[in-house]
């Protein structure tokens, strides 16, 4: 069984992980290598506009594999914690750094519980939608850990400090309507209505020029680090290389004629 499956829907990809009777661990080398392998293609791929993340069956992701934590199961954890510093650098560490460094939109659908890797990962994302049944726990700190993915860098840009250190150190498990009022998500909605409120808010992006939005991403990722005057340096860069396109001047012509743009990606 394929540990990611994808369908596309025009300038629409939705990557599902696919290991519903684990409950979409993402700490394994093959679900790692999946992910990585599906959006390193989808972003070199211009015809895509956008991504939707979500899990198959009841959860989102429940996070690492706790057999897989044992001592002697020859996962992440090794005999010499100098190797498990290196498993974690060539196996889950590879997730954050990827999502940081992609142009493509990611929408992150969150179907069930997201559990300590599996928040993290919807954190990577750039949109958060959840179902009403959708669950968020920074929880390693119950299991005697810290977050190895990237947690610590990732929750405070998005909910601020205060609120970030809350859910880190008490591992408190939190409801979607709490994740709306503190910004961790930007919607809730049914479930039913999860996947197509997700494509719904993905056609949305995916209708306006791809290289706009794909450097309009970049621009808001660099900025969470950069000073002013770098991204002011860099979007000067960008809008240089956004007037030199067809799909600038499409969208001019077409507000000057009154009709809709049509946008090819060019």
């Amino acid at each position: 069984m394929s540990a990611v499956l994808t369908q596309r829907d025009g300038p629409v990809l939705t990557v599902t992980l696919n290991q519903p009777d684990r409950r979409n661990p993402i700490s394994d080398p093959a679900m790692v290598d999946a992910l990585c392998a599906v959006f390193e293609q989808a972003d070199r791929d211009i015809s895509i506009h956008v991504a939707i993340l979500t899990g198959a069956g009841s959860a989102f992701s429940s996070g690492g594999d706790l057999n897989a934590m044992r001592p002697d199961a020859g996962g992440l954890r090794a005999g010499l914690p100098a190797q498990t510093r290196r498993n974690y650098r060539a196996g889950i560490q590879r997730l954050p750094m990827l999502f940081q460094a992609i142009e493509l939109p990611v929408i992150a659908a969150v179907n069930g519980p997201a559990i300590g890797a599996g928040m993290d990962l919807t954190c990577m994302c750039d949109v958060r939608i959840a179902g009403q049944s959708a669950r968020f726990a920074e929880s390693f700190v119950k299991l005697g850990l810290v977050s190895g993915d990237g947690g610590a860098w990732l929750l405070p840009r998005i909910v601020g400090f205060s609120k970030a250190a809350q859910l880190s150190l008490t591992g408190e498990t939190i409801d979607a309507a709490e994740a709306l009022r503190i910004g961790l998500v930007s919607e809730v909605v049914p479930d039913e209505d999860l996947m197509a409120t997700a494509r719904k808010q993905a056609h949305a992006i995916a209708a306006n020029p791809p290289h706009a939005t794909r450097m309009t991403k970049r621009l808001l990722r660099a900025a969470q680090t950069a000073e002013l005057s770098q991204i002011l340096e860099m979007a000067g860069a960008m809008q240089a290389l956004a007037h030199a396109t067809a799909d600038h001047d499409e969208a001019i012509n077409a507000f000057f004629d009154r009709r809709p743009p049509t946008f090819k990606g060019d």
